[in-house]
């Protein structure tokens, strides 16, 4: 025990002596700072003088100087947002001495008229002799807008601006410029800075401002006419720290894809406002986030970002989270338990709940009212099981981080807004309005938290935009995903909404988006607009969100279309319609960008096949089979050909390049095909594209050269 308490006493003293050690050094330092600002001052020359001497003389201050702004990048490593160096030019037409003045100002009045043409060279002459003579005027800008770093490489040539004993008085005044590579993609996302402040105000720009915006530092400027700041020497007291650089999880490709269907079903539609948000499963990384509103006819763009920020009630994507409660409470078998819906209208109340199909879906099953997405269906079972328990629904609500934000690293989300039985709109009824999507705000961030939940095993994960800080190459900081240690609701509650989510596009409003290749999962929402207090018939806010492949989930995506419009049916304002094939045709362009995702092909071939499936250079087909996980092509052979078994056996066949013979081509590319034949002295013509499937001369037959061969590619 004693030893335990002078161990104590030891390192308390040593975290002592270590603060006092960090003490001394800051004040050190702070010492340093100080004798280095009053040498630069008094001591340090410039032109012969102090500074103190020439400030004196002269309109001299300490200002800062600004840093230069840190870069964004994509996932990949592509830059998204950075700041270029741009510079302002001018004079000041006192420096030079008469001599030189006098025999290069024709030359550099030149070059002025002849590169920026703002005035003559007489007119620029004549300017420049004005400012020489004034008494008050000494300092001119000799181009009213910015110039590039290219064009600045080239003025340094000139007169004035080139060393020179006897020469001098060029000037460059820096700015920086923000230069969005993409833009206008994902703009309201990357986000913008202030032309004044140089502070980020919207978007990452403004969420990540202080690691972005570095550290100024401090040097002599001299006041000109016109307020202008013009450096003066090299002598700095602190120099500029420039920006470290935000390494974000947005995929380009994936933003292109997400924002052209987006743009397209808009147009189509003639909507308000679009958002699509695309989500790495086990992550949570954001690989997309496109938000497009309508600023004139037919003209969409990202102002305004509803991802993060539109709230709205969510309407039916919100009855997955009543169902997973329902069965949460009851461990219910959905495909057991019946609801009558009736003709598909019921008097609830003072009101009538509708469901969207006429005439009413009569007596369903648990699972069907999902899938049908059945209004009155999912307020029958709300009435059977949790009528005299509201308090218990609202507790699994939260249970499903349903009721609090998401917390992204992104300034500017909407909390949800659920209202609990403290609150003073709360009614008797709220909750059975709640459980179809109403009575509430979500932004649909917040939604697909929930469905990207179900899509990995019921483990809540936070949607994340930025996952490195680097100064330069150095890794700063590195944000790791967070998963929550415990599922929102049991393996079987999981299970079985998958089945019914899986049942939405197979069975359901959305079956017309199901795929041959892969699996989809989702669920449609359509919620009428609130609108001065009343919701509006006509005016719908439409979604879709879900997940792809559903039997292995790697990304969960959210689709909402604001107040579609069409001359049309009904039918065409709804989700199903609407939100939902924006989603299918985001999924399929990933799906078919990526190979890690398919099916291995053999997954698709009959039982034998013996067709040729590939041919051509072992070295090409040896890339194709690793990645394929194929048996690996044979070493000892410059061209080879392989056909395919369902098992995953791999047949390869050696092509024969010595013989006379006619080659066997079929599977080649025209490359290698072209190659073969020539080599062997034939002359070759083809029709189609793509593989080889048929040849005039057949394999193996003894043709001497000179002979013409058709090939048809496919």
């Amino acid at each position: 025990m004693k030893n335990e308490v002078e161990s104590g006493q030891n390192n308390k003293k040593a975290l002592i002596n270590r603060a006092r050690t960090v003490g001394w050094l800051l004040f050190l330092l702070a010492i340093l700072v100080f004798v280095k600002l009053i040498r630069v001052q008094y001591y340090d020359e410039f032109k012969g003088k102090t500074w103190a001497e020439y400030s004196a003389k002269n309109d001299l201050k300490l200002d800062t100087i600004p840093a230069m702004r840190g870069n964004i990048y994509s996932n990949d490593k592509s830059l998204l947002a950075t700041s270029l160096p741009y510079y302002y030019i001018g004079l000041d037409t006192k420096v030079a001495d008469s001599t030189y003045f006098d025999e290069h100002i024709d030359e550099l009045s030149s070059l002025l008229a002849k590169s920026f043409g703002e005035h003559t060279a007489a007119g620029y002459r004549s300017k420049i002799m004005r400012y020489r003579v004034s008494k008050t005027k000494r300092y001119l800008r000799l181009k009213s807008r910015e110039i590039s770093y290219l064009d600045r490489e080239k003025v340094k040539k000139w007169p004035f601006f080139a060393k020179h004993k006897k020469g001098g008085g060029g000037k460059f005044e820096t700015i920086y410029k923000r230069y969005k590579p993409y833009s206008p993609m994902a703009d309201r996302t990357i986000g913008g800075i202030d032309a004044k402040s140089g502070r980020g105000y919207i978007g990452l720009e403004a969420s990540f401002d202080k690691i972005l915006e570095g550290k100024s530092g401090i040097g002599w400027v001299e006041l000109v006419e016109g307020g202008m700041k013009i450096p003066v020497g090299d002598a700095l007291n602190v120099q500029p720290e420039a920006g470290r650089d935000v390494y974000t999880t947005l995929d380009m490709k994936v933003q292109d894809m997400a924002e052209i269907a987006l743009r397209r079903k808009l147009n189509e539609m003639d909507a308000d406002f679009g958002s699509v948000v695309i989500m790495e499963v086990k992550t949570g990384e954001i690989r997309a986030m496109a938000n497009l509103t309508k600023r004139g006819d037919h003209k969409y763009e990202e102002v305004f970002n509803y991802a993060l920020a539109g709230s709205n009630d969510p309407g039916s994507t919100f009855k997955l989270a009543t169902m997973m409660a329902i069965l949460e409470e009851t461990k219910m078998d959905p495909d057991k338990i019946m609801v009558n819906t009736g003709n598909g209208a019921m008097r609830f109340r003072s009101n009538i709940i509708r469901d969207a199909h006429r005439g009413g879906f009569g007596t369903i099953t648990a699972a069907q009212v999902l899938e049908k997405s059945s209004n009155i269906g999912i307020v029958q079972l709300m009435l059977r099981y949790f009528a005299d328990k509201p308090d218990q629904y609202l507790k699994y609500l939260k249970q499903f981080h349903l009721t609090t934000p998401t917390d992204i690293q992104m300034k500017g989300e909407k909390p949800p807004l659920i209202r609990d039985r403290t609150s003073k709109q709360w009614s008797s009824y709220s909750m059975y309005y709640m459980a179809h999507g109403y009575e509430m705000q979500m932004t649909p961030l917040q939604t697909l938290a929930l469905y990207n939940a179900v899509a990995n095993d019921g483990y809540w994960v936070r949607p994340m935009i930025v996952k490195e800080i680097r100064n330069a190459e150095e890794l700063e900081d590195k944000m790791e995903p967070y998963v929550e240690e415990k599922p929102i609701c049991s393996p079987e509650t999981i299970r079985k909404v998958k089945k019914m989510l899986e049942g939405v596009v197979n069975n359901g409003l959305a079956k017309h988006i199901k795929s041959d290749l892969y699996k989809i999962a989702g669920k449609t929402g359509t919620a009428r607009k609130l609108i001065n207090g009343i919701y509006t018939e006509g005016k719908n806010y439409t979604s879709f969100a879900g997940y792809f492949p559903a039997d292995k989930p790697k990304y969960s995506c959210i689709v909402v279309i604001d107040n579609p419009k069409s001359s049309g049916a009904d039918y065409t304002r709804y989700a199903g319609s609407v939100a939902a094939p924006v989603f299918k045709e985001v999924a399929d362009r990933i799906y078919a960008s990526e190979v890690g995702i398919q099916k291995p092909v053999i997954d698709s071939l009959p039982a034998e096949s013996k067709a040729v499936m590939w041919a051509g250079r072992t070295s090409d087909l040896k890339v194709i089979s690793k990645e394929l996980k194929l048996t690996p092509a044979p070493e000892d052979a410059e061209y080879a050909a392989a056909s395919l078994y369902k098992k995953g056996k791999t047949n390869w066949k050696k092509t024969d390049l010595g013989s006379k013979d006619v080659p066997d081509l079929q599977g080649m590319a025209m490359r290698d095909a072209l190659y073969l034949l020539e080599n062997k002295g034939f002359r070759v013509t083809f029709k189609g594209s793509g593989k080889v499937v048929e040849q005039s001369l057949p394999p193996g037959a003894n043709q001497s050269g000179g002979k013409t061969i058709l090939l048809t590619l496919q």
